[in-house]
């Protein structure tokens, strides 16, 4: 069902079997340069096309975000991530292998060829590989990565429910995508693997000791 809303369009989308022809109309604003706000998996998030360094500058508008800090993206298959960054690593490798689909975000070393303002000129990325059904539907369809950072401005409470999204964020948006409550709580474990081993740059729904374990694990396996 699509419903109209101060000129905003929200589209109310199953969460657990979201439709295609809804998910391909949030897909198509995304691919022309939109942002829409869509759930991640805790909160709803901000989305746009990851390669158009113009919606990415939305994004760091509409967000109020600082131009040093950057955006992670989400990805829909492992391969995508070849498309982002210099090497996989080992350790890598591994939590991708645990983790994914699910709450962990794996910092890399960023290819070139992607906007410096995605990057905020850290020349590193973020990647996820989403959990929630209508996260990864969306990425899909999208056909490439796409941005998920919180859907509120900065140093301010992100929301677990469209309904409450702050004017401010939601009048510049192009589209919602609404599915009712998400579970809000504490977001993603961020782990940086541009060094010599993984490193926590974020304590999340995911421990530093399964990380680590997970690297270990595989570790003593090959021996």
């Amino acid at each position: 069902m699509i419903k109209k809303q101060h000129s905003l369009k929200i589209l109310r989308v199953d969460p657990l079997h979201p439709t295609h022809d809804l998910i391909n109309e949030a897909a198509l604003v995304i691919k022309n340069g939109g942002v829409i706000a869509f759930p991640t998996q805790h909160l709803y998030g901000l989305g746009a096309d990851a390669f158009n360094a113009d919606a990415v500058n939305s994004v760091f508008k509409i967000k109020r975000r600082p131009d040093d800090k950057p955006l992670l993206v989400l990805i829909d298959k492992h391969y995508d991530i070849t498309l982002l960054v210099q090497q996989v690593p080992y350790a890598a490798t591994r939590i991708m292998e645990r983790f994914w689909p699910g709450a962990v975000t794996i910092v890399f070393k960023a290819k070139h060829i992607l906007p410096t303002n995605l990057t905020a000129g850290t020349e590193r990325i973020g990647v996820r590989m989403p959990e929630h059904p209508v996260a990864l539907a969306l990425t899909t369809a999208v056909r490439g990565p796409i941005t998920a950072t919180s859907a509120n401005i900065t140093g301010h409470s992100g929301c677990s429910l469209a309904s409450e999204m702050d004017p401010l964020i939601t009048d510049k948006l192009d589209l919602i995508i609404d599915v009712g409550a998400l579970k809000g709580g504490i977001g993603s474990t961020v782990v940086d693997v541009t060094g010599d081993s993984p490193k926590i740059l974020r304590q999340g729904a995911v421990s530093e000791k399964d990380i680590f374990d997970a690297v270990s694990q595989k570790k003593r396996n090959l021996r």
